[in-house]
Parts: structure tokens; sequence; C-alpha cells
């Protein structure tokens, strides 16, 4: 991989709560255009990384570098506007609102338009106000949800609810998208979907850099993955090297558990 294909690059990052060690001396690199997986036993210190490389935590040592931009010292909405946007575990949405005025809010929220002049009917407002309109739908056809786009958000599956949190996420316009656990809850045939999914982002150009338990999954769509243990990188490759890395397969036997 050359310096100029690099997206991201984490290096030497270290994180301690006094004296708890969450994350030693981790290093790796994400490519342009890759799908990239981080894995690791419960505790291992996956969400620990995401926090760091999102601005929601701040290293001990180390630096996390973006398109040549050094992370440090930026704030969460400052990394955003890099264009590295991330998902959560946690769900979020208005229950009693579709699904469509969920997509819309968010967008308002991101101050495409804003909420007052829109409520006003400003005449700029109206013309801006039906692009959203159609940007949301454009989206929740992108995560498969178009058939629901008029249905209260509430009535969602828990599955379902994730794809809203990860169109938002695509409505910011993102360079890299972190997605945290995004098929928690979902069943087989939504997991299916969601790969392809995946896929489809990046195929629009879209780094991904994604931390999930559903093993099979992260099999079938990561180009490498990097696995974690107690806060170190005990393997890094792709999934055919890292099924059958000797670590790998002690760390996950030594937690009792065959997920991430």
């Amino acid at each position: 991989m050359t310096a100029r294909s690099i997206a991201m690059t984490i290096d030497q990052v270290a994180v301690r709560f006094g004296g708890l060690v969450a994350i030693s001396d981790m290093s790796f690199t994400v490519g342009e255009g890759e799908i990239v997986s981080l894995i690791g036993p419960n505790g291992a210190g996956k969400t620990t990384a995401f926090n760091v490389m999102t601005g929601f935590l701040t290293p001990s040592a180390g630096r996390v570098t973006y398109r040549d931009t050094a992370l440090a010292g930026l704030k969460p909405h400052q990394i955003a506007d890099l264009g590295l946007i991330r998902t959560f575990q946690r769900t979020s949405v208005f229950p009693n609102d579709t699904v469509h005025d969920n997509l819309l809010i968010g967008l308002h929220r991101q101050g495409r338009v804003r909420l007052i002049d829109a409520i006003l009917g400003l005449p700029g407002a109206r013309v801006s106000e039906r692009r959203l309109r159609q940007r949301a739908g454009e989206l929740l056809e992108w995560v498969g949800l178009e058939r629901r786009a008029h249905d209260a958000a509430g009535s969602l599956s828990y599955g379902e609810q994730r794809l809203v949190g990860v169109a938002l996420a695509l409505a910011a316009e993102p360079s890299m998208l972190l997605l945290d656990e995004p098929v928690s809850g979902m069943n087989a045939s939504e997991t299916h979907r969601f790969v392809e999914l995946i896929r489809s982002i990046r195929d629009r150009g879209i780094t991904i850099l994604l931390v999930e338990h559903d093993m099979p999954m992260v099999m079938t769509v990561s180009d490498r993955i990097v696995v974690l243990n107690y806060g170190r990188i005990i393997a890094e490759g792709t999934p055919d090297v890292i099924r059958n890395d000797p670590a790998v397969i002690e760390a996950y036997l030594g937690h009792g558990a065959g997920r991430a």
C-alpha cells in the first residue's frame, strides 16, 4: 500500500485510565476504498479505539492521522467535517415520526436547511426543503427502507432502526465511515442485505472501518482484519489468514466465545 492510498494511520496509540491500560501501542493503517474490520474478544478495546479515532477520547500516547491531517486536539464535529463519520451501538429515533421525517430531522440538524426557515416557508427554504425530501428518499432507498418511509419509526424492528442510523451517517456524505456493531440485533436475512449495503457504500468510494461481533459477516465482507486482545494487536491480515491464525483462535477460546 503506497502512502498516497492510505486514508487513516493509527500510530502507536495508547489509552490509559489510571492504572488500567485499555489500548497499548496500537498501529495499523486503513487504505482508501478498503473495508477493514477491527475485531477481538469482549473488552479488547475496539470501541475505545473508535472513540479515539473520532475525537470522543484523547489518547494517552500516539497519534491518529486522517488524509494527512493529525486528529489530535480536534473535537468530534471537526473530525466529522473532515469526512470521518461514525455510527453508534445504540439506536436513537423519534418513534412517533415517520421514517422519512426522521431522515429530514437529521438533515436539518446537519445544517442543510434551517428548520425555522422551513417552518416559516421562506422561498429559498422551500426549494431546499424539496431537495432534502428527495435526498431523504434516496437515502432510504439506498439502505433498503423505502417501503417503510411513511411508517412510524417506532414500528421498525431493531435491525431496521440500525439502518436509519446508517442512512443518517450517509447523509453527512462521509469519505470514511466507521460502523460500530451495525448488524447487532439483525436476523440472518437482514445481515445478508447489510453485507450488500456495505459493498455498495464502498463501491461509491467510501472507505469503511467496521467493529462487529458477527464473525461470519466479518469474514465475508472484509478486505483486511485487525485483531485486538487486551488492548494489543495480535494479528492482521486477510480473512483467510485471520481465520487460521493460532493467536486469534487462542484469544477467542481463552474468552470462552467465538465472537469478537
